[in-house]
Order: structure tokens, then sequence, then C-alpha cells
């Protein structure tokens, strides 16, 4: 049921997706909504008129939302509710992130490390040997990484299928429904990303790759990740939409540096000219860049079997953060609130703490880690 509710709200796409976001959060569930049809100003004082006159006629899209569902169960797409455990958590953060996604896959959207390699759909053979080189070096530096790209053409689909060549899985985010590929000359790769990662979107069947879902897509790609890396873009592009987008999350952008002469490097060059990225040259750069190389040494001790002591001396609400963290590691402050039951204005202090202690270190993208 709560599936279904999920699909009827998604067809009314007429508001902010903000409002939408908001409205479920709030009631804690599709079919909450729905129930509150009629009244949802109980739950959303300002919605808008507009929301509030779709809900009110959303039994119009019921046989649309049935043949939805029932597609998707006979193709084994998995329905990601926004309060599914196994819809990305770093997306949920997201002011603006969609109440459902399809997926067709098989890796963790909530993995330790995720990551978006993107740029321009006209990917030079520098771009195309920096991909590689590049994927080649984080499978050696940090093999749980997550790749998330568009399958478009270019960078897209240069990374996932270096990622596939090099045993990382691979998520592409689509700009249409799973009953279909767009490029149809990408079918191949992304039939077997769905068995080394996965195909993920919001569009029901049925649905047009038409220019807006490009740009409507890219804050999945951006929302889903701890860090967006752009390889080459033109002085415009979806590339720096999506770094625009990830910056407004408040997570890391890089960008690799090329020819001042080169029209595919001016997008990269200006971004590192005007400190909207931080350069790098290489996955060394970047691991080191993001602290990744902290856990990576830490695995190995652990592999070698030396282990750190317990935490000494920490007091009732330290403990519940290691608590929280030692279940779901590297959450943002206002999810550590929210589950620690600590308000931020006193858990930014006990933060603090913990890390003078040791304990955590803080990430990228205001998330904290627990060290051991």
């Amino acid at each position: 049921m709560e599936s279904l509710n999920a699909i009827l709200l998604t067809r009314l796409t007429r508001f902010h997706l903000t409002e939408l976001a908001e409205l479920y959060r709030r009631a804690g569930s599709a079919t909450a909504v729905i129930e509150h049809k009629r009244d949802i100003r109980e739950i959303l004082p300002d919605a808008s008129r507009y929301l509030m006159q779709a809900l009110k006629d959303i039994d119009n899209f019921r046989d649309r939302a049935e043949q939805e569902l029932e597609y998707d169960q006979k193709h084994n797409i998995q329905l990601l509710c926004m309060n599914d455990e196994r819809y990305p958590q770093r997306l949920r953060e997201c002011p603006d992130a969609p109440i459902l996604l399809y997926y067709l896959g098989n890796a963790d959207l909530n993995c330790r490390h995720i990551i978006n390699i993107i740029g321009t759909r006209h990917c030079t053979i520098y771009g195309q040997d920096i991909i590689h080189s590049f994927a080649r070096e984080l499978k050696t530096l940090c093999p749980d990484v997550l790749i998330f790209s568009g399958l478009a053409y270019g960078v897209d689909i240069h990374a996932h299928r270096a990622a596939l060549q090099n045993g990382l899985e691979t998520i592409g985010v689509l700009a249409h429904g799973l009953d279909d590929i767009y490029p149809r000359g990408h079918r191949d790769t992304a039939s077997q990303m769905t068995k080394q990662g996965g195909l993920l979107t919001e569009y029901t069947t049925h649905t047009q790759p038409v220019a807006r879902n490009f740009v409507q897509r890219n804050r999945i790609v951006a929302g889903c990740s701890d860090a967006t890396i752009l390889v080459e873009s033109a002085s415009k592009g979806g590339g720096l939409i999506t770094c625009s987008i990830a910056r407004s999350y408040g997570r890391e952008v890089f960008a690799f540096p090329g020819s001042v002469h080169s029209d595919y490097s001016e997008g990269c060059n200006n971004l590192i000219r005007d400190n909207g990225a931080s350069l790098i040259t290489s996955a060394t750069d970047f691991v080191k860049a993001m602290g990744w190389d902290d856990d990576i040494r830490l695995d190995q001790a652990q592999q070698r079997g030396i282990e750190r002591n317990l935490f000494p001396d920490l007091s009732s609400e330290e403990e519940s953060i290691v608590r929280v963290l030692s279940k779901n590691n590297d959450l943002q402050i206002n999810l550590l609130s929210v589950q620690a039951n600590i308000p931020i204005s006193q858990l930014t202090g006990i933060l603090f703490t913990l890390e003078m202690k040791g304990v955590i270190k803080a990430m990228a993208g205001g998330c904290y880690h627990l060290l051991a």
C-alpha cells in the first residue's frame, strides 16, 4: 500500500519538489499524506492551493499507479520510498529529494564511500585517460567505493565502463523510466551495471528523456554522493550544474585541470580558478582530500589484528553518539541530532570533545566518522 500511495503522490508534478518532500517528511509516509488529503494543512500549514486541489483529485491517477506497481513487481524493480532504510540516506538529507525511487540493481546505496564522476558529452582522449587511470588507482586505494554517473554519452559512460573494468560497482541515474535505456547504444553497459551496481530513477515507465529531466536528475547524482568529480567541461554544461547542486548540498566538489587552449577543460579551469572546486590530478589527491586514507590505514591495522582500546571516559551523551555511529557511520550533524536525541546546539560541543579524544573525525560534507 505504501508503494502504491508513493507512486500516486509522484504523479503530482506541477508544484515545487521541496513542497512534496516536506509534506512527506512531516506526515511520515505517503499513506499518511493520502489519508489527510482533504485536510492537508493540518500537516503542512503553508501548503499551496494547487497541492491541496491536486491531492483531492489524486484518485484520478490510481489506475496508472496500479499499472506501474504491477510492472515494477513483474520486472523485479525495487521501489524505495523515502522512509525505507534502503533509500539513499545522503539523498534523503536534501530538501528536494524525491519521495520515491525506482531501482534495478544489487549495490548498497548507503555504502561507506560514494562519489560521482561527471562531465562533458564530448569526452576527449585526455578525459578518457583521466577516467581510466583514476578508476584503476581508486580501486587500489579505496576498493569499496561506489561510482555514480548519468549513463550519458562522453564522461558518464566512460566512468561507468571504467568502474566495471576495475571491479567497482557503479550506478546510472536515468532521466526516464526503467522500461527503456537511453542512449540505446549503452544498453549492454546498463545490463552489466544491474549485476555490478544498478540503475536508478525517479521516473515511472513511459517517461520520455526530455531535456528538463536531465537537469532534474542531476540533483540525485549529486545528492547520493559524498563528492562530485568533474573531469572535463566546456564553459557551460550539465556537469557544472551538478557541481553547483553538490555545493548547495554541502558536498565536496573536485575538478581535473586541463590545457587553457582546450574548450572542454575551460569549465574545469574556471571552476578551480573561482574556488568552486578543489584541484586534483589523481585518485591519491582525491582520497587524501576526503580523508579516506585514514580509513584505509585503520582498516589495514584492523586486518593485522591491531585494535583500539575501548573508548575511555565517555559521558552518556558521548556514548549515545558512538552507538549511533557504530550502527550507521558517516552521518551529518542534523541526522546525528535526531538519532542521538541531542539538540544541535548541545551536539556541536560534544562532537568537538569526541574529536579531541580521537573517537570521531569530521568528514567532508559535514559528516562525522567513528574511527573504530
